[in-house]
């Protein structure tokens, strides 16, 4: 059994009657990359949040190597490393008066992973931060967070509204950081092909839930698009085994399904339609289709059938 470094039981938060995290419950191996994924509101914020201990849970707990994030001492909360949405920096300092005034809240510091970073994303120690770009912030907020050397890594959104080649250094970093096998990251974003690039796992939160907890590999591969032409005016049913979601462009249905079987292509197939094709490995559009459900129950990949954790 793997050593789990983030983890989180039936987490559950109310902000008065309105609910934002639902039962949210998952395992995350040390040494891993986890792309957690949702629309706008799902409640991946909140849920970050509430790991590192900025946020009470209404029911349920959440432990970040090993500790309840309700119990931290200073010491422990050194060893997790967080950045917020938006890179927040004090405009009036310059980069290496930023780094200064960050190192003394940390024992360890490491100057020259600072230097490296933000030479990464293409900055100077002696740039005042108020004119940095948003691309340019962002490096210097990750840098920020990774000279104190922690064991975990909270990123949320980190790179929105980041260049192409920003993010790539971004993801050039996270790869680094996770080489040795040691640390874990745990990276909230929009950006699908950033987690294709870098992630291990996938959480896929909708409407306050996780409905995927797998594998990268396991998602891919249990995952399928079949495509068919259908006369305009056909109503394609939706009770076809595994299905996920169906999309019509046209005469052409997609159709998500998941643990495709001979019982999904009949069904298929009793369609009446013409060039009906099977597409694997599709990752992105099977994090859309999940993302389009508007069916709220369990999982079809959840933590007891994605075996390959």
């Amino acid at each position: 059994m793997s050593e789990i470094s983030i983890s989180a039981n039936a987490l559950t938060k109310y902000f008065g009657s309105r609910l934002v995290v639902d039962q949210v419950s998952f395992a995350l191996p040390k040494g891993t990359v986890t792309g957690l994924i949702g629309l706008n509101g799902a409640g991946k914020t909140t849920t970050l949040r509430m790991l590192m201990g900025l946020l009470a849970p209404t029911r349920g707990h959440c432990e970040v190597l090993g500790v309840d994030s309700r119990s931290w001492t200073p010491e422990h909360r050194c060893r997790i490393g967080y950045t917020v949405e938006g890179h927040f920096l004090y405009s009036w300092m310059k980069v290496r008066e930023s780094e200064f005034f960050q190192r003394k809240s940390f024992d360890r510091w490491n100057s020259v992973l600072f230097q490296q970073t933000i030479a990464r994303f293409g900055i100077s120690p002696d740039q005042v931060c108020g004119r940095l770009s948003r691309g340019q912030r962002a490096g210097v907020s990750l840098a920020l967070t990774l000279c104190a050397e922690p064991d975990v890594l909270i990123l949320d959104d980190p790179s929105l509204g980041l260049d192409p080649i920003s993010r790539r250094a971004l993801n050039a970093t996270i790869l680094d950081f996770v080489a040795d096998g040691t640390r874990t990251v745990l990276l909230s974003t929009h950006m699908l092909d950033d987690v294709e690039r870098v992630a291990d796992r996938i959480l896929l939160m909708v409407n306050s839930r996780i409905l995927v907890d797998a594998t990268l590999d396991a998602f891919c591969s249990r995952t399928c698009m079949w495509t068919v032409e259908l006369d305009q005016n056909t109503i394609a049913p939706h009770s076809i085994p595994g299905l996920v979601h169906a999309t019509q462009l046209g005469n052409r249905w997609q159709f998500a399904v998941v643990d495709s079987d001979q019982e999904t292509e009949s069904a298929l197939s009793r369609l009446d339609g013409s060039n009906l094709q099977r597409h694997d490995g599709v990752f992105d559009e099977g994090v859309i289709a999940y993302l389009s459900r508007t069916r709220d129950n369990t999982s079809f990949l959840n933590a007891q059938t994605a075996g390959a954790r």
